[in-house]
């Protein structure tokens, strides 16, 4: 857990007591992409050779959106709050073509854009909310004799009106602390809470669609694990099948083509329902597979052929399990040459998630694979460079949509 500044307890504190601020749905198309300091400072890390002299041959070209650049919770998630429309704002002025909502559902079983379903003690400032905080499946416990702070709070404890008042904040907690105020902070050092005071609302997956829609970008709805039994509530008929039915007939409502949407789910089941009920919409259907997290990565590349026959098109895993190193340089895993053997698209997850990649944890997770070649932040666009031209992969999803948009727009992706 990074340490708090006192800053950022008044910041958040002073968010807490906002009443959320208006945001409308309506979204220009952008024409115009603005990618900031951050993909020159990362070209200017790396070692020169090759592909620092491609990259730094493109420094005053035209960038324009690419959907090879996905955005992660937004896209602008580095730093400001995920799932905001500041946040999809943020990723589409930086040439993500492809908009992501991380969806799951309310008390009254209305669809949101959360990453999960029971992170809202985490993502809003729910908890300094005593009547709110009270109706949490878990209400905030202080930090005291040596345990830490906890709160459980799930998108299904409350009513879409009640998440509505909420203002969303960096994902973070701080363990240590004794007041809920207090708890709202602990956003890592590489990250800020600058952008976090406009107290940005929860859109529902409708907003969503209606702002994404109007930006003239494409969608990636990633349909949460439920964190509840199934059916919801026990007993009655919503079920995961019409959960997963409920995500397609919003966009259906909105009157969204389905080439325009890239369903996702980790569950292999959601993917076989949209296979055999909704065809049209299953043709971009995504597999997201941490498989390999909780048992051996042999098992995850078997598995492979099973979906190809099945009829799953596109496999969307973390960006270790494309990558390994051989003879000291990151080339493709088993994993990605198994994919490609088959027939299988694949999408990566997620860049500028890591924070710095030279501080000894050499990126932690999503570097985790090739971490004895990791030396510096610019080692983040030779991980790009052999995932685009070795591993072949369709689309990167990016916390900070700018390092992924340049690479595309350089190498004409």
């Amino acid at each position: 857990m990074s340490p708090i500044v006192a800053f950022g307890y008044l910041a958040l504190a002073v968010t807490a007591l906002a009443a959320p601020s208006p945001q409308h749905g309506n979204g220009k198309v952008v024409t115009r992409v603005h990618l900031g300091p951050r993909p020159f400072w990362l070209i200017d890390k790396l070692e020169d050779g090759p592909l620092k002299k491609k990259l730094e041959s493109c420094s005053e070209m035209e960038m324009k959106p690419t959907p090879w650049s996905i955005s992660h919770r937004g896209g602008g998630t580095l730093q400001m709050p995920e799932h905001t429309f500041d946040s999809v704002r943020a990723g589409t002025r930086m040439g993500a073509g492809i908009q992501e909502c991380d969806v799951t559902f309310t008390k009254d079983k209305q669809l949101v854009c959360r990453h999960s379903q029971c992170d809202l003690h985490t993502t809003t400032n729910v908890v300094t909310l005593p009547a709110l905080n009270a109706k949490c499946t878990t209400p905030f416990r202080p930090a005291a004799n040596g345990t830490s702070a906890t709160a459980k709070c799930c998108t299904s404890d409350f009513t879409v009106a009640e998440i509505k008042t909420l203002c969303a904040k960096m994902d973070a907690s701080n363990a240590s602390a004794t007041t809920p105020a207090a708890y709202l902070g602990g956003t890592p050092g590489f990250r800020t809470d600058l952008y976090a005071r406009a107290c940005g609302r929860v859109p529902t997956l409708r907003d969503f669609i209606e702002l994404v829609d109007g930006l003239g970008l494409q969608f990636t709805p990633e349909l949460k694990t439920p964190e509840v039994p199934m059916p919801f509530p026990p007993g009655s008929d919503y079920t995961q099948a019409k959960f997963a039915q409920q995500m397609i007939d919003e966009f259906k409502a909105a009157g969204i083509r389905p080439e325009r949407v890239w369903p996702q789910s980790f569950l292999y089941d959601d993917l076989l329902y949209w296979l055999k009920a909704e065809p049209k919409w299953a043709k971009q259907a995504i597999l997201l597979d941490e498989s390999a997290d909780y048992g051996p990565m042999e098992d995850s590349v078997a598995n492979l052929t099973a979906y190809a026959k099945a009829g799953v098109k596109i496999m969307a895993p973390p960006l270790p399990y494309l990558v390994t190193v051989k003879d000291g340089k990151i080339v493709p895993s088993e994993y990605a040459t198994t994919a490609r053997a088959l027939g299988l698209k694949l999408i990566t997850w997620s860049m500028e998630r890591s924070g710095w990649l030279n501080d000894g944890l050499q990126g932690g997770y999503y570097y985790g694979s090739i971490a004895n070649v990791t030396k510096s932040d610019g080692d983040a666009y030779h991980l790009l460079h052999v995932l685009a031209q070795d591993v072949g992969v369709v689309g990167v999803f990016s916390d900070w949509s700018a390092t992924v948009t340049y690479y595309a727009n350089c190498f004409g992706l």
